[in-house]
């Protein structure tokens, strides 16, 4: 009869140690999310469908060697960066964590040393010991929690790419906004001089009896306007000099030692590399983040489930004692115990299945939310390729507008 309950006990222990491979909950697949197969301005020329393939893609487009140190330098001091760049530190912790959990989550080692004095008998008491205990993961709940850890650490590496990607696009927009501002103060402060000259000799044509007094006022009134402007522009310079002091880690200060005066305007490629909407899904870090929460929330469903079944543990113990510590190891007064448990929460079913339901109702969540990212980034996309194409066309009627204008002013001054 011992014999056979110890041999029944042995085969127990050894199917909870070897049999660790049930699994419970939904296995995670990749959802579905309605794409188009191509774009819908595919017979422009301007629109490329292979897909952008040089990570540094700012340096080919503006070929800015001023811009492409910014970059640098927003890239190692920008804070929102750092702070993307730490969740992901966090994210790595806790899958390590998630990941020690499969393995005797209690292991203690234990030492004493104590000297006693009993009716006028001093002795001592020197003793070692050693215990651990381990929940065998016999459905899944700590593989679940490895894998939703994964998932989630991926999801803050797609959240780190996605500040990234943010960052790069706002350091370009703000120097070619800089630029720009610059460009227009120049264009400004040269309209003065021209329209100066031109009060000037509307005054004198006045004052000769050749031209009314209307064209004079009309002359200042121009001048004044263009002179009224330029704190405008100066104004929203330094502004954006200090948006761009902040994305490059530092506080608002003086930007010109860097910058300089005045820079040419980079100028980028009529012809744009998109690939194809299918890639978008691949791409785009915020897309690719919702993915893998939802990832991350597929197996919180399964760890639910396990609470609703008996958690196996299996664990013991050993130990010496000595009057001597010498005889620590070679006393005969060593224990040792091992023992398996299990612990079942039968009374908590209606709690528990509500919480596989509360996990369930997330994954769903986080479903409708990953197709709701799918959809308007495809619309984000169609958008700016229209604006960037349709740009094209007041660009080319501006182009002939400013040739016909300085055709007017070279015959204005020659009269």
């Amino acid at each position: 009869m011992r014999r056979s309950l110890k041999n029944i006990g042995l085969v127990t222990l050894s199917a909870l140690i070897t049999s660790g491979c049930t699994m419970l909950g939904p296995d995670f697949q990749e959802p579905t999310a309605p794409v188009e197969s191509d774009w819908l301005e595919t017979d422009d020329p301007l629109v490329n469908s292979e897909s952008p393939t040089d990570p540094k893609w700012w340096q080919t487009a503006f070929q800015d060697p001023l811009l492409d140190e910014l970059i640098e330098v927003a890239l190692q001091e920008n804070l929102t960066l750092r702070s993307a760049a730490l969740r992901v530190l966090q994210s790595q912790q806790q899958l390590a964590i998630a990941i020690g959990n499969q393995y005797p989550q209690q292991q203690q080692a234990t030492g004493l040393a104590a000297r006693e004095k009993s009716n006028a008998v001093i002795f001592n008491d020197y003793s070692l010991g050693f215990n651990l205990t381990w929940e065998v993961d016999f459905w899944g709940r700590y593989r679940r929690q490895v894998e939703s850890a994964s998932a989630a650490l991926d999801a803050s590496v797609a959240d780190y790419d996605g500040a990234m990607v943010s960052l790069l696009s706002q350091v370009a927009q703000n120097y070619i906004l800089i630029r720009t501002f610059q460009a227009r103060i120049a264009v400004a402060r040269a309209n003065i001089e021209s329209q100066q000259e031109s009060l000037r000799v509307s005054r004198a044509k006045f004052e000769a009896g050749e031209d009314s007094e209307i064209d004079a006022d009309q002359a200042e009134s121009l001048l004044n306007n263009t002179i009224a402007s330029v704190p405008a522009l100066e104004t929203s310079l330094q502004q954006v000099k200090n948006s761009l002091a902040i994305l490059l880690g530092k506080p608002p200060h003086d930007m010109n030692y860097l910058l300089g005066e005045k820079g040419d305007i980079p100028a980028t490629p009529a012809t744009v590399a998109l690939g194809m909407p299918q890639n978008l899904i691949r791409q785009r870090p915020d897309i690719r983040a919702a993915e893998r929460q939802l990832a991350a929330q597929s197996a919180q469903i399964g760890v639910a489930k396990t609470d609703l079944y008996p958690a196996f543990a299996i664990g013991g113990s050993i130990g010496s004692s000595a009057m001597k510590t010498g005889d620590l190891f070679t006393s005969d007064s060593s224990t040792w115990d091992l023992f398996g448990a299990f612990q079942w929460n039968i009374f908590n079913y209606g709690r528990l299945r509500s919480n596989v339901r509360l996990q369930d109702a997330l994954f769903q969540k986080l479903l409708v939310d990953y197709r709701n990212t799918v959809l308007p980034a495809q619309g984000d996309v169609e958008n700016s390729i229209v604006a960037y194409l349709k740009s094209y066309v007041p660009l080319a009627s501006s182009q002939v507008a400013a040739a016909a204008s300085t055709r007017a002013v070279a015959g204005s001054s020659a009269q």
